[in-house]
């Protein structure tokens, strides 16, 4: 997808890198989700903007999730498959069936005719998970529409995908 490669410029990730993005992701996905991120002595691998705020981070898995300027992560596949495993309730997931699936992983938008369930919480804008009817994970994305928008709605965007989990 055009990130850098490991070790371009990244550097290992620091106390303080740590405790700010831990906080970010307790607070954007509920608490657990920073130590299901990016869990205490892992080493991490942590790209910089040129102001000197985190941008990428990197774990063994791949890209985990990315520091944007609105003070949000948005996750890789790697962080939302360490979501979905440490965090097993229905917050931030988009429930689809088998016909989308092989769309989803090809990294192509999920529409609202094909939602079968969404998180509750979801709102517009927010990172979601979206996961296969098995539970399986099938990429990670950004909401258009609300979890109950989602459900409701038979045409139009739920969910731009913004990487899939190849089969």
């Amino acid at each position: 997808m055009g990130f850098p490669p490991p070790g371009g410029n990244a550097v290992a990730m620091d106390a303080d890198d740590r405790r700010l993005l831990t906080a970010v992701a307790d607070y954007q996905f509920g608490r657990g989700a920073g130590t299901a991120l990016f869990p205490p002595g892992e080493d991490l691998e942590v790209t910089h903007a040129n102001s000197g705020r985190p941008r990428q981070v990197r774990g063994p898995d791949g890209r985990l999730a990315t520091y944007g300027t609105v003070g949000r992560l948005t996750l890789g596949v790697a962080g939302g498959a360490r979501l979905q495993v440490e965090l097993p309730g229905v917050e931030y997931r988009v429930v689809v069936g088998e016909e989308s699936e092989p769309f989803v992983r090809d990294g192509r938008n999920v529409f609202s005719k094909f939602v079968q369930s969404a998180g509750d919480d979801v709102r517009p804008r927010d990172e979601v998970l979206v996961v296969h009817e098995d539970g399986g994970l099938l990429g990670v994305g950004r909401a258009v529409l609300s979890g109950q928008g989602m459900r409701d709605f038979e045409t139009g965007m739920a969910v731009r995908v913004r990487e899939g989990i190849e089969d």
